[in-house]
Parts: C-alpha cells; sequence; structure tokens
C-alpha cells in the first residue's frame, strides 16, 4: 500500500494550496484579513471561512476545529516562525491604506536585499503578515511567471 501511494506522488503535481490559521475568533480574524486584503470571505459556518486569492488560499478555523484532526494539536495565536505573505502591486498603498488600522506594524515598507519592498505587520492574533512588490528586475522576473 505504501508504494501505491509513492508511486501516486511520484505522478502527482504537488501544489501548496491553503494555509489555515487556528484561532479562538474567526470572525476577527476574517474580518481582519478581508480589510486588509480586500477579498471577501466563503464561511462555511461559524467556525470556518476561507478567503480565496489566485494563487492560494487563506484558511481561519475555529479552535473548535482542532479536535477534527488531533486534539489538542494546535494552539491559537502561538504563531513565532511562520510569515503568511501576500504580493500586492504597490506595498507603500497598501501601508497607506492600513495605518490607523494595523495595531502592530512590525516594519514600514523596506527594499529587502532579495529585491522586494515588504511591509512586516502582525494580525490581531499575533501571526506576522508580510505584504510585497517586488521593485528589482530580478525579483520582477520571479514573480512575473
Amino acid at each position: 500500500m505504501w508504494s501505491e501511494a509513492l508511486t501516486y506522488l511520484e505522478r502527482t503535481a504537488m501544489n501548496l494550496v491553503s494555509i489555515r490559521i487556528i484561532t479562538g475568533d474567526v470572525a476577527r480574524l476574517v474580518g481582519f484579513y478581508e480589510r486588509a486584503t480586500g477579498v471577501q470571505a466563503s464561511w462555511s459556518n461559524d467556525d470556518f471561512a476561507e478567503l480565496n486569492t489566485a494563487s492560494a488560499t487563506l484558511a481561519i478555523g475555529s479552535t473548535r476545529t482542532v479536535p477534527l484532526f488531533a486534539p489538542g494539536c494546535a494552539d491559537p495565536a502561538q504563531n513565532r516562525s511562520v510569515i503568511i505573505e501576500f504580493l500586492v502591486d504597490d506595498v507603500d498603498s497598501v501601508y497607506a491604506k492600513l495605518t490607523g488600522f494595523v495595531a502592530d506594524f512590525v516594519n514600514e515598507p523596506t527594499t529587502m536585499p532579495w529585491g522586494n519592498r515588504s511591509l512586516l505587520l502582525r494580525d490581531p492574533d499575533g501571526n506576522l503578515v508580510n505584504f510585497f512588490t517586488p521593485v528589482t528586475p530580478a525579483a520582477i522576473e520571479k514573480f512575473a511567471r
């Protein structure tokens, strides 16, 4: 059976399609991401919503969904290592739009050594969020695909 699964994986393209955030307050976090991204969430029920973009989905689930996977496997508002990233046309205009709304900017728009202009902030649960715009020829080419 394992060899059949491995053969299937070898034939199948692997695509990252979703990142899921577990939170104690789905409505608050969904409201934050809707306003920050301009993407309207689709709700499955009070415990689960998704913000669908052209390339991936940001899913937001309640702590009540955790036992469906495995009890205690995820804790809300504990992320200290993952950055959720959104490619935007103009990071400086996003910064202007979010000023006064976002409570915790980690940095203002800054051009990084790898060629992206990035705005790093924290969502209401403390998760790091990066809005970025490629600004160097190499970075622009990378994301033009």
